[in-house]
C-alpha cells in the first residue's frame, strides 16, 4: 500500500494491546462476533447482556472512554426509529402496552434489531477506534480481499477530503457571487454544481491513473509493510468472539 493519511474521526489514538493487534486479526474477530451474535437466538435476553459486557471489557482494555463510543453509537438512529415502528405497523397477535395496541412479533423484531444492530454497531466502531484506515487496508489485503476492491477502497479514503475540499471551493465561490439556495428554485444552481463537481473529479482519475501507468502500475499495488500476527495475538484477538461462541452456545441449549 502507499503512503498513510490523516487519522480518520473515529480513530482514538492509543497505545494499549488492543491497538497494538495485528490489523487483521482484529477484523476476523469482529466479523466472528457479528456472526455470533446475528446467530443467537432472540429470546435469550441474558446472552446480549453478557456480549454487552464482553464489549465493555474490551473498551476498557483499549482504554476507549464510554462517551466517544456512546456518540459514535448515534450512527444508528435510523435503525433505531425503523425499530420503534414495528411494533405498530406488523401484523400478528396483539398485546395491550400503556393503552397502545401493539404486535407481538413486531415488539420480537423490534428488540432483535436494536439488540444485535447495536452490539455489531459497537463492535465495529471499537474496531474504527483501534485502527487506522491505512491498518484496516492493510488488514484486508492480508486477508486476500480481491485487490481491485482494496485498491477502490484505498482511493475513495486518499481523495475523499479532496473531492470534499473541491465541494467547499465551489460553495465559496457561489455565495461570492451573491449566491444563496433558498428554495426550489435553486436547484438548478445546485444540479449544474453537482455536474461540474463530478466531471472535475472524473478528470481528475484520469489523470491518476495516467500518472499510474506512466510509473509501471500494471493491476496491483506493491506492498510496502507486511503485516504479520504470532499465534498469541490470534489468541488475543479470538478471545472475544471465543467466549461469545460460548455464550451463544448456552442461550440455544438454555
Amino acid at each position: 500500500m502507499g503512503a498513510g493519511h490523516a487519522a480518520h474521526r473515529l480513530y482514538r489514538q492509543g497505545h494499549s494491546a488492543v491497538h497494538a493487534l495485528p490489523p487483521h486479526t482484529k477484523l476476523v474477530a469482529v466479523l466472528a462476533f457479528v456472526v455470533v451474535v446475528v446467530s443467537t437466538p432472540r429470546g435469550a435476553m441474558w446472552a446480549f447482556a453478557v456480549y454487552a459486557v464482553l464489549l465493555g471489557l474490551v473498551a476498557r482494555a483499549a482504554r476507549v472512554p464510554a462517551g466517544f463510543l456512546l456518540e459514535r453509537l448515534l450512527i444508528e438512529v435510523p435503525f433505531v426509529a425503523f425499530a420503534v415502528l414495528l411494533p405498530f405497523v406488523a401484523e400478528g397477535e396483539r398485546v395491550d402496552v400503556l393503552g397502545l395496541s401493539l404486535s407481538v412479533s413486531g415488539l420480537w423484531g423490534a428488540w432483535n434489531v436494536l439488540a444485535k444492530g447495536t452490539l455489531g454497531v459497537a463492535a465495529s466502531v471499537l474496531l474504527a477506534a483501534t485502527t487506522e484506515l491505512r491498518e484496516l487496508l492493510l488488514g484486508l489485503q492480508r486477508l486476500r480481499l480481491p485487490p481491485p476492491l482494496v485498491q477502490i477502497a484505498s482511493f475513495m479514503i486518499r481523495y475523499g477530503d479532496v473531492v470534499t475540499d473541491e465541494m467547499r471551493r465551489m460553495r465559496i465561490a457561489r455565495e461570492s457571487r451573491g449566491f444563496e439556495a433558498s428554495g426550489v428554485r435553486h436547484w438548478g444552481v445546485l444540479a449544474k454544481s453537482a455536474g461540474a463537481l463530478f466531471i472535475r473529479s472524473y478528470e481528475r482519475g484520469e489523470r491518476v491513473h495516467l500518472a499510474m501507468v506512466s510509473r509501471g502500475y500494471s493491476g496491483s499495488m506493491p506492498v510496502i509493510d507486511e503485516v504479520t500476527a504470532s499465534r498469541a495475538q490470534w489468541s488475543s484477538a479470538l478471545a472475544l468472539p471465543s467466549a461469545a461462541l460460548v455464550v451463544c452456545l448456552l442461550g440455544w441449549l438454555l
